[in-house]
């Protein structure tokens, strides 16, 4: 480190050193080498950077913004929005359970059903391999052999127009009411397809209103503030979404199973009249062959 040299003048008479008056700088140490008139300080390095905790810095946002949380902090309409659409869903989804439990079996039942019919070769052959089994087959074909048990005494006489009008239109009422029973508890998933949507909607104008009211109470558009109300407000859309989309295809898949349920009973019916028909031409051939031999005998 260099220092400064200090030139000394001669001592004067009372023995007393006065300084030189020349330049500092222009005066030379006895080794030769110049003197500096300032003193070199050493740089200051700058401060150590700490490094930032990025966990704490999320927790230490003001809100959370995890859908639990908001949720959790949500306007109480809002809330009440989102609670009624989770209920929906999950109304959706217990009827998409319970339904497709109900069309598997009644499917499964009119197939057997049909085959009987088809295999049978009049009504009574078809009672006797459905008499110990359900569905709604099963149920046509008591149903003929009733009404025709009941018109067994007219037939000879009336004829057998009126048997087979009265057994068709019990085989369509019953077809009728079975198509009913399967459809019924559908409806409900057509209507959360269709208003979900919008009462999710409803949320998000109410929670985007409150973040508004929010926005002019604290006179400040600062979107660390103004973002957690709004998605709150957004979550409730979201909601009713994942409530109305999945509504919407169950029940168009349940209304395409109901179509081919109805379509197999349609078929079975059809197959039943064919028997009634088939037995009331057998009656009426075998009267046709007694009055011959009837006639023949005089």
């Amino acid at each position: 480190m260099a220092s400064v040299a200090c030139a000394q003048a001669p001592a004067t008479g009372d023995g007393a050193f006065e300084p030189a008056t020349g330049p500092v700088g222009a005066q030379q140490m006895s080794d030769g080498v110049p003197a500096t008139s300032q003193t070199i300080e050493p740089t200051a390095l700058p401060p150590a950077v700490e490094p930032v905790d990025i966990g704490a810095a999320r927790g230490s946002l003001p809100h959370d913004l995890s859908p639990v949380g908001m949720f959790m902090a949500a306007d109480w309409i809002v809330k009440g929005v989102m609670l009624a659409l989770g209920f929906a869903s999950l109304v959706t989804w217990t009827v998409w359970l319970a339904k497709t439990l109900q069309l598997f079996g009644a499917r499964a039942r009119a197939a057997r059903g049909l085959k009987a019919v088809a295999k049978a070769a009049n009504l009574k052959d078809a009672l006797a391999l459905l008499e110990r089994r359900g569905g709604v087959v099963a149920s046509m074909v008591r149903a003929a052999e009733h009404e025709m048990m009941l018109s067994d005494g007219a037939i000879d006489r009336a004829g057998a127009e009126g048997v087979k009008e009265r057994v068709s239109s019990a085989l369509g009422r019953l077809e009728v009411r079975a198509g009913r029973q399967m459809a019924k508890g559908t409806g409900v998933l057509a209507s959360i397809g269709s208003t979900a949507p919008f009462v999710g909607l409803f949320g998000t104008v109410w929670g985007i209103m409150n973040s508004f009211i929010g926005i002019a109470e604290t006179q400040t558009t600062n979107l660390a503030v103004v973002a957690p109300g709004i998605a709150e407000a957004l979550l409730a859309t979201a909601v009713g979404l994942v409530a109305a989309i999945p509504a919407v295809i169950i029940y168009n898949v349940f209304a395409r199973s109901v179509t081919g349920y109805r379509q197999l009973v349609s078929d079975a019916a059809a197959g039943i009249e064919r028997l009634v028909s088939r037995d009331l031409d057998f009656r009426k051939s075998a009267l046709s062959i007694r009055a011959t031999n009837l006639q023949a005998a005089e």
